[in-house]
């Protein structure tokens, strides 16, 4: 399972949406490709509310959505070293080394992989600040690492009140439907949000209010 990981993290898709040690394939970031992050001649980026941009087309105004990057959230491998140093500290090595492993591999993931959500479709994108890539084609599944509201048939967030796990269900990548889940490395009560907002609601709730 560790090596898994550490050979494509983070990113975890599911064949006709089993879940099995045998069904269960990472899908994560391919080849990465260079590409300046933007937006028409400007770059639009809004952490929390929708950018809207209004033209004038024959007198009317036309609002679009604009991009939406949840912030990264760092709990979760802050939560994974935590253990891992509790474990170590109690000469638990064995079970310490694959957590402290993983917390390292979500912390460098937290720093530089982003979800981007734009007018029409979902993306992964890699990189700091406004300089995001774009993650390639995934390898395991085929396909950009981008996917249609359009095509969402059903997406989670587990759990709502402290966000571990993202799910969610497409049938761009084939037609009987691919799953894939992430690790909640933004601000959960945001990315819920924005994604009620662009692929519709979800049959779980949203975090609550502290």
């Amino acid at each position: 399972m560790a090596s898994t990981l550490l050979a494509a993290p983070c990113f975890l898709s599911l064949q006709n949406g089993k879940v099995g040690a045998r069904n269960l394939r990472s899908s994560f970031y391919g080849k990465l490709m260079c590409s300046e992050f933007s937006l028409g001649r400007k770059s639009s980026r809004s952490y929390g509310n929708s950018v809207v941009v209004a033209s004038v087309l024959g007198g009317k105004k036309t609002d679009t959505r604009g991009i939406v990057i949840p912030d990264p959230d760092y709990r979760i491998p802050i939560v994974l070293l935590g253990l891992a140093g509790g474990l170590a500290y109690t000469n638990n090595l064995l079970p310490a080394a694959p957590v402290g492993l993983l917390g390292i591999l979500l912390l460098f993931q937290t720093t530089r992989v982003r979800f981007v959500f734009d007018d029409e479709a979902l993306e992964v994108k890699v990189g700091n600040g406004d300089q995001l890539q774009d993650s390639g084609e995934n390898v395991f599944v085929g396909g950009k690492n981008r996917w249609k509201y359009s095509t969402f048939v059903n997406w989670e967030l587990w759990w709502p009140n402290f966000p571990i796990l993202v799910y969610f269900k497409e049938t761009q990548t084939k037609p009987e439907g691919q799953v894939h889940f992430f690790p909640v490395i933004f601000n959960g009560k945001k990315l819920y949000d924005v994604m009620v907002e662009r692929a519709g609601p979800s049959k779980t709730s949203g975090p609550k209010e502290s």
